[in-house]
């Protein structure tokens, strides 16, 4: 029996971007762990409006502009090595760097055991949305639901991040999650239809926040 595409696709998005996926992102705070030290985080009301600011204006965005321009790339070895380049350029910290780098390698690795001959034409490095957005379209995922299952990804780690860190409780993430629901759609389908001019960000309180954490002391998280 045949299996149904659109059903492989979803099972591979779920297994590639499942907390238990192993890239290690539950690590990661992408600034947020300064921000609630400062209190600019400070409960769920401030957190949704955070997470909804980044994925419209911020990293997020970037990210999914980025992974929309890898989708595209196909197998160009020369557009992806251009857009991992221009990727791991934007990071605007040392720690925003190491996080996209890292999480991009523990991805690449892992989604290996999906073979494809996407894997020799990636750069050795790639951040992370770069070998998201490259696996998924050598598997024929569509690129507004591997959006979509990204930033679905993005909010749900800095939800979790959220939850540990005592400004938000299980019950209200879920709230939030639900809330912020139809923000996700517009933004995947807007970046599916971007290219690199769209890139940009007007979130400087978050790239400082990214930049003040790599001196914070006691901390939970490594961005």
């Amino acid at each position: 029996m045949t299996v149904d595409r659109d059903l492989q696709a979803l099972l591979r998005l779920m297994a590639w971007l499942s907390p238990a996926f192993p890239v290690g992102s539950f690590a990661y705070s992408g600034g947020l762990e300064r921000a609630v030290h400062d209190g600019l985080v400070h409960d769920s009301k401030s957190l949704k409006s955070w997470i909804a600011t980044l994925i419209q204006q911020g990293s997020g965005w970037n990210d999914a502009v980025l992974l929309a321009q890898a989708h595209q790339a196909g197998d160009d070895a020369l557009r992806l090595a251009d857009v991992a380049e221009l990727g791991e350029a934007l990071a605007g910290s040392k720690e925003r760097h190491a996080e996209t780098m890292l999480l991009g390698e523990a991805f690449l690795s892992a989604a290996g055991a999906w073979p494809h001959q996407i894997f020799s034409l990636l750069p050795a490095k790639a951040v992370y949305p770069v070998a998201i957005g490259a696996v998924a379209r050598a598997h024929a995922i569509p690129v507004e639901k591997t959006l979509a299952a990204f930033l679905h990804a993005f909010v749900s780690q800095l939800l979790s991040a959220g939850i540990r860190l005592g400004v938000t409780g299980q019950k209200d993430g879920v709230a939030i999650l639900a809330e912020l629901e139809d923000i996700l759609a517009k933004v995947a389908m807007a970046a599916a239809q971007s290219d690199l001019d769209d890139l940009g960000a007007a979130t400087v309180q978050a790239d400082i926040a990214s930049l003040r954490h790599e001196t914070q002391g006691t901390r939970l998280f490594r961005s």
